[in-house]
């Protein structure tokens, strides 16, 4: 896939952009919003404060203040730091580990392959949601906890589809043709394997990204995500829902920013989908 093919497509491109501002806001956010997102000025003060009100001490508050007076804005970028790196790094766990347990089943077949897959599928069979509140209610909350847990969580679709993937290209005729030229097994499965069965492992990577970022959301609204007062779009959702009636900014935004990261992953791999499938592309077009 080259970039200018994924940019090509108007889908991707626009997930592209928003995942772009999003990483971008996280990336700068000490620029972006220099106050300390975890400050409590005077509470009674600056508490509730609604969007471009200034404070007290003339601070200017572009989406307003949260229950104890912290500023929303600065919470959001900072937030963003969080979510995404969470999202991110949970599914490259998943990738790492599904991905590798995927290939070998499919590469060694027989014994190997039954018992790998019996495996995935005993773990897939176990509800996700019950899965992750029993692993995280287990150990201290933290970042890197959260990030395990959706990982190791994760990796049973990655598994079935990269074994699919891997056993659909060692049938073809390039395959047999690399083995009779003497191809070892390390080159066929790095040179011809893997690039050939990339494309949907791709694709449902950046799907699962936007699946990570709404299951840490959902994790931190319950309280079992990321501990206060680091601030994460669902710790932010989670603070403001008492506040709802007379400071519904405290949740919207954060619940936006979750929307729209969710939905700029699932453009970029529709995107990516027809990018790397010309075939799909070809479908999509008739």
């Amino acid at each position: 896939m080259t970039l200018r093919a994924l940019i090509a497509d108007r889908r991707a491109a626009a997930g592209l952009a928003l995942l772009g501002l999003l990483g971008g806001a996280a990336v700068f956010a000490p620029v972006i919003a220099p106050v300390d997102p975890t400050a409590q000025a005077d509470i009674l003060l600056t508490r509730f404060l609604p969007p471009l009100a200034t404070g007290p001490d003339g601070v200017l508050h572009w989406l307003g203040t949260d229950a104890f007076g912290r500023d929303v804005f600065a919470r959001l970028v900072y937030g963003a730091r969080i979510s995404l790196l969470v999202g991110l790094l949970s599914v490259a766990v998943s990738l790492a580990l599904g991905g590798a347990i995927g290939v070998t089943a499919a590469v060694a077949g027989g014994p190997v392959e039954r018992a790998l897959m019996a495996v995935t599928d005993a773990v897939l069979a176990m509800p996700r949601i019950v899965l992750l509140l029993a692993l995280v209610a287990l150990w201290e909350s933290s970042v890197l906890l959260v990030i395990l847990v959706l990982g190791f969580t994760g990796w049973m679709s990655v598994a079935r589809l990269a074994r699919a993937e891997i056993k659909g290209v060692l049938g073809r005729e390039f395959v047999d043709a690399a083995r009779a030229t003497g191809v070892g097994r390390w080159r066929l499965l790095t040179r011809h394997l893997l690039p050939n069965a990339a494309t949907p492992i791709i694709v449902a990577a950046a799907l699962a990204v936007g699946n990570a970022i709404m299951l840490e959301a959902g994790l931190s609204f319950l309280g079992l995500g990321v501990p206060p007062p680091a601030p994460s779009w669902g710790t932010m959702i989670a603070e403001g829902r008492e506040a709802l009636i007379n400071a519904p900014w405290i949740a919207a935004f954060p619940g936006f920013a979750v929307v729209a990261a969710v939905v700029a992953c699932n453009l970029l791999g529709d995107g990516a989908r027809d990018a790397l499938d010309p075939r799909t592309a070809v479908r999509s077009k008739e």
